[in-house]
C-alpha cells in the first residue's frame, strides 16, 4: 500500500488531478474486465478481487495507487494513517449478497475515497476556494467509478411508455455516442407489428446458455459468427463494450476463425 502525500510531488491541481485519475483508473480496472482485448475468463481483474475478497479474512480494503495498480489490503495500521482509508471490511458481504450488487456497492464506496484522497491533497497543498473549486470540476467531468461499472455513462435503457407492454422488446440497450455492437434499440412498431416484433426476440436464444431473449438484459452479438449472447454469459460488461471495436465470442476466438470477404 502506498504512503501517500509525502512519496509523492502534489503541488498543483492538475498534479492532483493526474492522481486521482491514476487511482481511478485502478479501481475501475479491478472491479471491472481491465483492458483485455477479448473475454477471458482465466485473467480478469474482477475475478482476482473476487476472490482476494475473502470474507474469512480481516477487514480488507481496495486501495487504487498512482501507477495505475490496484490492491486489496488491510487498512493503514498508524492512525491517523498517511491518506485516507477506503471503506473496511469490504469482504464481509461478498457472499451475502449477488455479485453485481457487491461490485457497485465497492464502487460507490471508493468514489467517496477518490474524492476524500483528492481534497485530502488539496487541503495538504493548500488550495484555495478557486483551486477547489477547479478540482472538483475537472473531477466531475468524469464519469463515476459507479456509473462505468454500470455503464451509465454512455449506456441507457430505453423504456417503451405502452401502457400494454406485450413485447419483450421494449428494454434495450444503445450507446448514445457510437453505434453499438450489441442489441440496437428499436423504436415500438405501430401495434399491428407489435406481435412479429415480440416473435422475432422471442425466437432470439444466447450462444452459450440457450436462454430466450428477456427484457432489460444486455446481449453483445460476436461479429465472426454473428450469434447473440447474454452479456453475463460471456462476461462482457456494457462498460466493457464500448471499448470492444470487433467483438469475438470465446468459441470464435479459440478457433481463431476470419470472416469471410
Amino acid at each position: 500500500m502506498d504512503g501517500g502525500a509525502a512519496q509523492y510531488n502534489q503541488r498543483t491541481v492538475e498534479e492532483v488531478f493526474r492522481d486521482y485519475k491514476a487511482r481511478r483508473a485502478a479501481v475501475i480496472k479491478a472491479l471491472t474486465t481491465g483492458d483485455l482485448p477479448f473475454p477471458s475468463p482465466l485473467f480478469l481483474d474482477v475475478d482476482e478481487f473476487f476472490q482476494l475478497c475473502d470474507p474469512e479474512k480481516e477487514n480488507l480494503c481496495l486501495y487504487g495507487h498512482p501507477n495505475e495498480q490496484w490492491e486489496v489490503s488491510l487498512p493503514a495500521e498508524e492512525v491517523p494513517p498517511e491518506i485516507p482509508d477506503p471503506a473496511l471490511g469490504i469482504n464481509f458481504a461478498r457472499d451475502g449478497m449477488q455479485e453485481k450488487d457487491w461490485l457497485a456497492l465497492v464502487a460507490v464506496h471508493s468514489d467517496a475515497w477518490l474524492l476524500a484522497v483528492a481534497f485530502y491533497f488539496g487541503s495538504r497543498f493548500g488550495f484555495d476556494k478557486t483551486g477547489r473549486k477547479r478540482l472538483f470540476s475537472m473531477i466531475n467531468e468524469l464519469p463515476t467509478v459507479y456509473e462505468v461499472l454500470n455503464g451509465k455513462n454512455k449506456i441507457r435503457t430505453a423504456v417503451n411508455n405502452h401502457s400494454n407492454n406485450k413485447s419483450k422488446s421494449n428494454l434495450k440497450v444503445e450507446s448514445l455516442e457510437t453505434q453499438p455492437k450489441y442489441p440496437k434499440v428499436g423504436q415500438p412498431k405501430e401495434e399491428e407489428d407489435g406481435l412479429d416484433e415480440e416473435n422475432e426476440h422471442g425466437e432470439t436464444l444466447c450462444g452459450s446458455c440457450g436462454e430466450n431473449y428477456a427484457a432489460d438484459e444486455f446481449w453483445i452479438c460476436c461479429d465472426l459468427c454473428e450469434k447473440w449472447f447474454h452479456g453475463k454469459c460471456v462476461k462482457i460488461t456494457p462498460a466493457r463494450a464500448e471499448h470492444i471495436k470487433q467483438y469475438k465470442c470465446p468459441t470464435c476466438s479459440s478457433n481463431k476463425r476470419v470472416r469471410p470477404s
